[in-house]
């Protein structure tokens, strides 16, 4: 029974591509393009050789400012939460700048960067750094004193507790917000693209406005999006499921 569960997504996206197709159709202006022209628009993008050049220019910015925040905010979120007098210091700086949006960098980006890849990696980058190190903060406060003492006691040294200890109790908190930060990653360069760049699916979709109100690109572009982003949802929801990543061990 569960090699069909994936079935009823499926009926279900499927039952509200034909509502949607009787919905335009009934639609007495016809303003808004209906799933087959949706489907067409996408077809002629690949026949333009623009829908995967426009994918792996998102993806690439995407990747770049993903990674660069996490190999320095994780590293640095976990440092800063194990030495308690550092979080005291440094926490009021976080939050002050935790609710400015990434997107209030723009002007900024673009007068240091130019217009172009860099600007929009720095956009993302920006939008990851934040939450991936104050998720790695909060998840070495979240571990039990308990564990740590029952750690010194065992006569393990400092690096010791921290890979056997503390790793394998903040990994799981990581990856989650991981997950939470790269669907964050991914609208902030939606976003970026429509201003700070000429490729990419945000550019996509500003520039089949700007083309003779090409709505079937727009909406096409959206879809991408959004497929795009479910997949990379996926790909980040995997990595809960290894054993050996959540808690710190293998089997063997």
């Amino acid at each position: 029974m569960n090699r069909y569960v994936w079935l009823r997504p499926v009926a279900f996206i499927a039952a509200l591509g034909v509502l949607w197709q009787i919905a335009i159709d009934r639609q007495p202006g016809g303003l808004l393009p209906g799933p087959l022209q949706v489907a067409a628009g996408i077809a002629e993008l690949a026949e333009r050789g623009l829908l995967l050049r426009y994918i792996v220019a998102s993806l690439f910015r995407v990747t770049w400012g993903f990674l660069g925040a996490a190999v320095l905010a994780i590293p640095l979120g976990l440092m800063i939460g194990w030495y308690r007098r550092a979080d005291m210091a440094i926490n009021p700086l976080l939050q002050v700048f935790r609710p400015i949006s990434p997107l209030a960098w723009i002007p900024i980006s673009i007068l240091w960067f130019g217009v172009g890849d860099v600007a929009a990696i720095f956009l993302i980058f920006l939008a990851s750094f934040l939450p991936l190190m104050v998720t790695a903060i909060n998840a070495v406060g979240g571990v039990a004193a308990v564990h740590l003492n029952a750690g010194r006691n065992f006569g393990l040294s400092g690096t010791e507790l921290v890979f056997r200890v503390l790793y394998p109790a903040v990994i799981p908190q990581l990856i989650v917000g991981l997950r939470i930060t790269l669907g964050i990653a991914w609208l902030v360069v939606v976003a970026a693209e429509m201003i700070a760049v000429n490729s990419g699916l945000g550019f996509l979709i500003v520039d089949a406005r700007n083309a003779g109100n090409r709505y079937d690109l727009v909406v096409a572009g959206m879809v991408l999006i959004g497929l795009i982003g479910l997949l990379l949802d996926t790909g980040m929801r995997s990595l809960e499921k290894i054993r050996s990543l959540r808690w710190g061990y293998s089997d063997e």
